[in-house]
């Protein structure tokens, strides 16, 4: 792939951006494309995106973005017009250029979670889900499974009061959903889900304790790089099905891509 002055650009900004898997997915896609595009990263640390949003704005030939942590929050008042899912939960992953002139963003976590669980065979729909993590990725992710039918969602998160924050938007706009956020073991559980950062640096504590899973449980991750998280590792080594975050980063790129009009990504 050679880069010219009609390259047209996408990036990703997130902080660290060095095990972001990505751009290596995107480029492949574009050179299987024959597209004249390239995939970048760029590292832009936590509360500067607001400072560095006018430089990326204005570089004409950079068509879309992809937000990864810590920006999924922040980058949502920068931007002119969000998708409903993005309006939704107050986050955003991708983000394009509008025809108009400004930006626009979606969110495609929680459906790329969901996609990548039932390419492995664990449709969500009739489940009982623990979720531990409801940050950014995790309300997207609630959302998603609370839409394909999830029997009860049991959520949990080390900061106080986001776990029963998003129990209660989930209940006013998903009605039909049983979910509580108080209290909720392993046990009883048929897919747990670790959407938490934890497992992407090393020496990250495990979100749960693994010897409390049995082996006919689930057990997927949203971290795709290392992909066989410590985690992941535990859960394979006590014989139960597993799900790694490569499942999700792959579904949501899938989703990204056709939303930025890379056509062909699946050809």
């Amino acid at each position: 792939m050679s880069i010219t002055g009609t390259t047209r650009l996408f990036a990703i900004v997130g902080d660290p951006v060095a095990p972001l898997r990505s751009p290596a997915l995107f480029n492949a896609a574009f050179a299987r494309l024959g597209r004249d595009a390239a995939f970048l990263p760029m590292q832009i640390l936590a509360g500067r995106l607001e400072e560095s949003w006018p430089g990326l704005a204005a570089i004409e030939n950079l068509d879309g973005l992809v937000v990864t942590m810590p920006h999924k929050e922040a980058v949502v008042p920068l931007l002119q017009a969000l998708g409903p899912t993005a309006r939704l939960t107050g986050t955003v992953n991708t983000v394009r250029r509008r025809a108009e002139g400004g930006f626009e963003g979606e969110m495609f976590d929680g459906e790329g979670f969901r996609d990548g669980l039932e390419r492995a065979g664990h449709a969500p729909h009739g489940k009982k889900i623990l979720q531990i993590g409801c940050g950014a990725a995790g309300r997207a992710i609630a959302f998603a499974l609370a839409r394909a039918g999830t029997a009860h969602l049991s959520l949990q998160d080390a900061a106080p009061g986001r776990a029963a924050s998003l129990a209660a938007q989930l209940r006013r706009h998903v009605p039909q959903l049983s979910c509580s956020h108080e209290g909720a073991g392993i046990a009883g559980h048929d897919i747990i889900v670790n959407a938490t950062p934890m497992g992407l640096r090393d020496g990250d504590p495990m979100p749960l304790d693994p010897t409390l899973l049995s082996r006919d449980q689930v057990v997927a991750d949203v971290i795709p790089n290392p992909e066989v998280t410590p985690l992941i590792a535990a859960a394979r080594a006590l014989g139960c099905p597993t799900v790694t975050g490569r499942a999700m980063h792959e579904g949501q790129a899938r989703l990204a891509a056709a939303w930025l009009g890379i056509e062909g990504w699946e050809s």
